[in-house]
């Protein structure tokens, strides 16, 4: 899926930053926060892909990842996508975040894909699918609203 009515990036849908610019920005507003969130790794038109290597403070008894730590990267890579296609709108914020935990999350690699539902001037609707060891290996599903500064 694309992007729907965005008119403030790319024509053709892509991000208008590259992965480098992106991991730039999200550094330079979240300093001191690495690993935390994750790490950018592939762009594609309205769509981003996060990393997370999860760290000890992020586990749960069971050695597997704690919920806030799959919100948090949920929330991430939404931003993420969305200030690759509008460009450095760092005062976005969520405004709705809703989660579905579908099974345990291992404590190893997790892979955060975030897709653009829909963006308009203000609001953005952003599909997160967080998976381990294959895209069939969904452990959590997110839908996350993004409420976009005005001018």
């Amino acid at each position: 899926m694309g992007v729907d009515g965005v008119g403030r990036g790319r024509t053709d849908g892509g991000p208008i930053l590259s992965v480098e610019e992106l991991r730039a920005l999200l550094a330079g507003a979240f300093p001191g926060r690495a690993g935390e969130g994750g790490t950018v790794e592939v762009l594609g038109p309205g769509t981003a892909r996060m990393i997370l290597d999860p760290l000890p403070a992020m586990a749960r008894p069971g050695n597997i990842v704690s919920g806030p730590t799959l919100m948090t990267l949920a929330d991430h890579v939404a931003y993420a996508v969305i200030l690759a296609h509008t460009g450095p709108m760092l005062m976005a914020v969520t405004h709705t975040l809703t989660m579905s935990f579908l099974r345990a999350c291992r404590f190893e690699r997790i892979v955060a894909d975030a897709t653009i539902l829909k963006m308009g001037r203000r609001l953005v609707t952003v599909d997160v699918r967080i998976w381990q060891g294959s895209e069939a290996g969904i452990v959590a599903q997110a839908t996350v609203g993004y409420t976009l500064p005005s001018g």
